[in-house]
């Protein structure tokens, strides 16, 4: 009988599963060892298993431009990732810190604009975003907090030390792959846990609610919540039902509130009901169509009065998405020195500012050697990834580069590390990254073990979106 195991063999970045030997790492002896006893026709069966069940409960993603149809099972790999306790401490510190920064920053921007008047960020930087919002110029939201969810993107490079790829703090998404990955693989294949007892991730929702409630106006005595979906065709839709359902509150779409003397409500067969937090998946522009898009018709008419009154809070907050801006990234460390006076806990990619002349003609001159990004673009779209790229590629880049320096940044190729993950004759090594969200009341930023780990599935990929092909994979975090 040849084990899954068999002729596993590491690739050139850092293995996350081997040393340099070949040989499981400390945290991966007893995965190991469950591994080398199982066939690769039996695991084979247990992932057709695993696949009917999440498309049994509708754990999918939506890819918009394909044709061949838009909704797809996100692929999961049974081969968990586990991350010790001395990896995860210095993770969890360095996020905390980051959205602690990046919270006083939109505080700032949206205030007194200290940092830009002091040249810290750039002003052009910021008021060029997409994402800045005017019409937030001057409103404080409930507590101070613009920040309550985040996802900080990591990847390890080839010494194996953690970097932060890049922020998602407007409307992250994936927690339900998280929920969904461990109660999936504890129930269909209990056999790996032998040996282990990683952190539970199912009171994550508990968490978000308790941040949410934190979050309240001051005025609420009993605050409701309520999640607001774009509705059924969102990609992230089953997230929406998932956490709206384990938080126990209310899942609603724009036509089920209305605002009445600056207060929002939600209509029920008992009558109105009050809403004093709205935990959005709805972006800025749709929000409400008085102040923004006026064709919206997923928003809510009026709700903006009612934010800028201090009668709702709205998580995330309006104009949030500046701190997304991957022009603003390279600034982030500067912000924890500025707003913190400490050292950053997690670095950067090395990043280079295509706005800036000198910075642009280094990365005009090398797009072979790069990734070049636009600032504005997410899920893997709007790459160029210079060493496997084409001449024409590189041209039409080039040409838009110099067209409008300021929608793109560039960064060296990160080898991500790689993982143990199921391929058709047994295990092989894909590329992963790692999002672990933060939640932030008031000044304490809640770092729960619940991160999601995307695995890009094809050979050689660097790519780990679900849109460009990617999948999923449970994260063990280990308590000490």
């Amino acid at each position: 009988m040849r084990s899954i195991l068999d002729r596993y063999a590491p690739a050139s970045a850092f293995d996350e599963f081997a040393d340099a030997d070949g040989r499981p790492r400390a945290h991966y002896e007893a995965l190991a060892a469950t591994l080398e006893g199982i066939s690769s026709a039996d695991f084979r069966h247990r992932v057709t298993t695993v696949n009917t069940v999440l498309l049994q409960l509708g754990v999918t993603f939506t890819v918009y431009s394909d044709t061949r149809g838009t909704e797809r099972i996100l692929p999961f790999d049974l081969i968990p990732r586990i991350i010790p306790a001395s990896d995860w401490d210095p993770i969890a510190r360095g996020v905390a810190q980051r959205v602690l920064a990046l919270n006083a920053f939109l505080n700032d921007v949206y205030g007194e604009g200290r940092i830009m008047r002091e040249g810290i960020v750039p002003r052009e930087l910021v008021y060029s975003s997409v994402h800045f919002e005017r019409e937030a110029i001057g409103i404080r939201p409930p507590h101070g907090t613009f920040i309550h969810v985040s996802g900080i993107d990591l990847v390890r490079d080839h010494e194996g030390t953690f970097l932060v790829l890049e922020d998602n703090v407007r409307t992250p998404s994936g927690i339900s792959y998280v929920l969904e990955n461990r109660d999936v693989l504890k129930r269909s294949f209990p056999r790996l846990f032998e040996g282990y007892e990683p952190r539970p991730v199912d009171d994550y929702p508990r968490r978000l609610r308790d941040a949410l409630l934190a979050s309240a106006p001051v005025q609420a005595a009993d605050p409701v919540i309520a999640l607001l979906t774009p509705g059924i065709h969102n990609s992230a839709y089953f997230e929406h039902t998932l956490l709206a359902r384990r938080m126990g509150v209310e899942l609603v779409e724009g036509n089920d509130l209305f605002v009445r003397d600056n207060m929002v409500y939600t209509k029920t067969t008992r009558g109105p009901q009050r809403i004093d937090v709205l935990y959005r998946r709805v972006d800025d522009d749709y929000i409400d169509p008085l102040y923004f898009r006026p064709d919206s018709s997923l928003g809510i008419a009026g709700l903006f009065d009612a934010y800028r009154a201090g009668n709702v809070t709205l998580a995330n907050a309006i104009g949030t998405g500046v701190a997304d801006d991957k022009a603003i990234y390279p600034y982030v460390p500067a912000m924890i020195r500025y707003y913190l006076s400490e050292e950053p806990v997690l670095d950067n990619v090395l990043t280079f500012d295509c706005s800036d002349d000198a910075e642009r003609q280094h990365v005009l001159s090398r797009l072979e050697a790069l990734v070049v990004k636009r600032t504005s673009a997410s899920g893997g779209y709007g790459m160029l990834i210079g060493p496997t790229s084409t001449h024409a590629e590189r041209a039409e880049f080039g040409d838009a580069i110099r067209a409008n320096p300021r929608d793109f940044i560039a960064q060296p190729v990160v080898m991500l590390s790689s993982h143990p993950t199921v391929v058709e004759d047994g295990l092989a090594p894909r590329h992963v990254d790692l999002r672990p969200f933060a939640l932030l009341a008031g000044n304490r930023v809640d770092v729960p073990p619940a991160a999601l780990t995307r695995v890009a599935l094809v050979e050689g990929s660097l790519v780990v979106n679900s849109s460009q092909g990617g999948g999923s994979k449970d994260t063990w975090v280990l308590a000490e």
